[in-house]
């Protein structure tokens, strides 16, 4: 028999905004008097550099070197790099307000100062609890250029009554020094955020806490600068990257992000795949360094959906309930010295028959005709993984691809030919030519997982730590196609691409504890010599400690 598919929550379950219509997010146009007046808005493409003579399933060797990639990779940290939450002196600003800044005591309202001065203000929040109102939209709208900063102990709280606190489309906003919290009342604002709520172009976020929020704590737009934040306990996300023109070029740096997905929004809408510490969606182009991402009520973070070009390095990622990193649907990425510590404890004995990761890498690799660095191999090097439920898995959905049912990116397509390979021209009539059988599909290739540590004390887990759980797995495989009826990817296609076809290569990484493997398809389980063994050839130049349980 086949083996089946994947369970709830692990490659099946995405809603995602289609082309020329409004997408659940729903970001409004604020009008004055605080009304929301619904806008549809267009999804927007990335801009892609295609190369006609670049292979769509380039293989280079283990040895290739990626493209520019603007600094060496560090070290994987030995403790969380950015201790920010409750650390005064990381967050606090200054105590008598800038020259030129207009001074905002409580009693007065930090929109209506706002309102009447002109762009480029600065303000500066004295001490103390400041608020809007008790109107639902009630809300601070910058104007281009402005800076709001807080003096020590300066909060800015919705009281649970305000759904927002910054929104808007100014460009150029800075945000630091504040504590902002309690904007929207409990399981609201799903898909939305409270700081920069539109996701508007050049903001800065920097040294505030950011807590106790409905939705997302952040919008993340283009060009934006989030760091050095305490991003915690908030409804759905710490931040969420996602605006429906473009997202680019943005830094992601030095941020505590804990505790979140407070509201449990995976239960609320079904698995909806839509929760974790943060979340990228269709970024160009992303640093994501040295933040401590820690104990969030899902996944830690989530790039979902065509993000590409990403820098993902110098990270602490710990104890978050389900996977520490996902990257889905996606390309161009290194994923470098970052460390990865009981991540996965909670989904992973829920989730038997397919391992809860520290890392899932699901349908994604390399490509060169996609934009950003690391577009000839996708790095996975220098990680240090201990005490995951799992390691690493790459995985490929045989039946998700432009086109299909099962792709639940809905009107999405790949990054790779979106001239002529679209979500509506990949259908039966075309998807058993050239260039859609090869370029309706996102694949994971070239991906490189390499000097790498893992270590696995099933003790220091549980009982419930054993093989049959799912528990000690690195994995390389796919499902067996099925459907749609006229999908050219049935039976063992995508397993025998993923395995032997796409580049996929684990090498030089370094296993201490009782590993198992998963390997071409889905249920195939291998010990180490037959994983190191042909047909496979996996791991060479590598080093076990403990083959066995």
């Amino acid at each position: 028999m086949p083996p089946e598919g994947p369970p709830e929550g692990n490659a099946t379950e995405r809603r995602t905004p289609a082309a020329g219509r409004t997408w659940y997010r729903r970001p409004p146009v604020l009008a004055a008097g605080g009304l929301v007046v619904a806008a549809a808005l267009v999804a927007g493409g990335i801009s892609v550099f295609k190369d006609d003579n670049a292979s769509a399933n380039a293989q280079p060797t283990a040895s290739a070197a990626p493209t520019s990639t603007a600094s060496a990779a560090p070290k994987a940290p030995t403790a969380p790099p950015a201790k920010i939450c409750g650390v005064e002196s990381a967050l606090a600003g200054p105590a008598t307000a800038p020259a030129g800044a207009v001074v905002v005591s409580t009693s007065q309202n930090l929109n209506d100062l706002t309102t009447h001065n002109p762009a480029g203000t600065t303000f500066w929040l004295s001490p103390g609890t400041h608020r809007l109102g008790t109107a639902q939209f009630a809300q601070v709208i910058p104007k281009d250029g402005n800076v709001y900063v807080g003096a020590p102990g300066a909060i800015l709280d919705g009281g649970k009554l305000n759904r927002y606190a910054f929104t808007g489309y100014a460009t150029g906003v800075t945000v630091k020094n504040l504590t902002i919290q309690n904007f929207g009342p409990p399981r609201t604002n799903n898909d939305e955020g409270v700081v920069n709520h539109d996701s508007a172009a050049r903001w800065t976020v920097q040294a505030n806490t950011i807590q106790h929020n409905a939705g997302a704590g952040v919008m993340i737009g283009d060009h934006n600068v989030v760091r050095g934040n305490c991003l915690q306990q908030n409804g759905q996300y710490g931040f969420s990257a996602y605006n429906p023109g473009k997202v680019s070029g943005i830094t992601v740096d030095h941020n505590e992000i804990a505790g979140n997905n407070t509201d449990d929004w995976e239960n609320l809408k079904g698995g909806c795949g839509c929760t974790g510490g943060g979340k990228f969606w269709e970024v160009t182009g992303a640093i994501v360094r040295g933040n401590w991402v820690h104990d969030n009520h899902s996944a830690g973070l989530w790039a979902d959906t065509n993000n590409t070009g990403f820098v993902i390095e110098g990270n602490y990622i710990s104890g978050n309930l389900a996977e520490g990193l996902i990257y889905e649907t996606s390309y161009n990425a290194g994923i470098r010295g970052n460390t990865f510590v009981r991540n996965g404890l909670g989904k992973g004995p829920q989730n038997k028959g397919f391992p809860t990761p520290a890392l899932y890498i699901s349908e994604s690799g390399s490509d060169q005709r996609a934009p950003g660095v690391f577009n000839q191999t996708f790095e996975i090097s220098g990680n240090v993984f201990t005490d995951n439920w799992a390691g690493v898995i790459l995985w490929e959905n045989a039946d998700r691809f432009a086109g299909s049912a099962a792709n639940t990116s809905t009107g999405s397509g790949t990054l790779v030919n979106p001239s002529v390979v679209t979500a509506k021209t990949c259908n039966a009539t075309t998807i058993n030519t050239q260039p859609y059988i090869s370029d309706c599909r996102w694949k994971t290739q070239n991906v490189r997982v390499h000097d790498n540590v893992f270590s696995l004390d099933p003790d220091n887990i549980g009982k419930t730590c054993v093989a049959g759980s799912g528990c000690g797995f690195n994995g390389l495989f796919s499902n067996w196609g099925t459907f749609p009826k006229w999908s050219p990817y049935k039976n063992a296609v995508i397993q025998d691409a993923i395995t032997f076809h796409q580049g996929n290569r684990f090498f030089n990484n370094t296993y201490a504890g009782p590993w198992n493997f998963i390997v071409h398809e889905q249920g195939n389980r291998a010990n180490w010599a037959s994983w190191q063994g042909a047909p496979y050839g996996q791991d060479s130049d590598s080093v076990i400690k403990v083959t066995e349980r």
